[in-house]
């Protein structure tokens, strides 16, 4: 058992960090392309206010420091992600609305959680540190609905693309559903321990992220093998090829217009 608890930990350390840094590949390559298109600003949105009631949660229910820390840097990089969909293509809004956005969102933030940490754990702790009572649990509940409502506005997108991914990093992808298969196999480990009950919210919760990641990369396989294996030289592979041209062309070079000469494309 000791040798279960000792698998457990690593895993869930392992899942904790990936689900920290998982957006990092996400932000650089936004920043590189300069265009998010693909990338829902509903799916940002979501996820970055599902860590208000995470780190709720984990304080009320006093977790250890490396779980405390995961929900306001996954925050953090979620609200840039945020931003980015906001600054660039296809939304581009000005960058004081975006400021704005991002100051009201942080302040409500940081109020709630003070707020609500403040006042839950006193009767957390009267109530005899039970992880079931009502409060708490909602707050968990919410977490997790609000982080597995976040995967719904990709599948839009997909519907609108032929089931082509168009925006998303597929590192990011990976590390995030890696992150949830990493945190499953510990919470199963940590759960053959004697007197330890399963963590039916949490495995739940890792279960939908990593099954509805695993359906976009599926998605995309099945548009690879449609459009550009089964059905080579057809004229639906052409015009996608061309798209896929165009939309590389618009999305890696600037163009500068002159009146002599034209128009220079300068290639990042």
């Amino acid at each position: 058992m000791a040798n279960n608890n000792v698998a457990a930990n690593v895993l869930a350390t392992i899942g904790a960090t990936l689900w920290c840094i998982q957006l990092i590949p996400q932000i650089i390559r936004n920043y590189r392309v300069k265009d998010c298109t693909g990338l829902p600003p509903l799916m940002m949105f979501l996820w970055m206010i599902s860590g208000i009631p995470f780190g709720i949660y984990f304080s009320v229910t006093d977790a250890t420091i490396p779980v405390k820390i995961q929900p306001h840097l996954f925050t953090f990089f979620a609200s840039l992600t945020f931003i980015q969909t906001l600054y660039y293509p296809p939304v581009q809004i000005p960058k004081t609305r975006v400021i704005a956005v991002i100051v009201l969102t942080y302040a409500t933030a940081i109020g709630l959680e003070v707020g609500v940490i403040l006042n839950m754990i006193p009767r957390y702790k009267a109530n005899g540190h039970d992880n079931d009572w009502g409060p708490v649990l909602a707050v968990g509940v919410t977490a997790s609905i609000l982080l597995a409502a976040g995967l719904i506005p990709p599948y839009l997108e997909l519907s609108k693309n032929k089931g082509r991914v168009v925006g998303l990093n597929f590192m990011f992808l990976a590390m995030d559903c890696a992150g949830a298969i990493f945190s499953t196999a510990s919470v199963a480990l940590s759960s053959s321990e004697p007197g330890k009950e399963l963590d039916v919210m949490g495995i739940t919760l890792y279960i939908i992220v990593a099954g509805m990641e695993l359906g976009i990369f599926a998605s995309h396989g099945i548009w690879y093998l449609r459009y550009r294996t089964f059905n080579k030289g057809g004229e639906d592979v052409g015009l996608q090829l061309q798209s896929d041209a165009e939309e590389i062309s618009d999305s890696a070079c600037v163009s500068v217009h002159t009146s002599d000469k034209g128009s220079c494309c300068y290639k990042f």
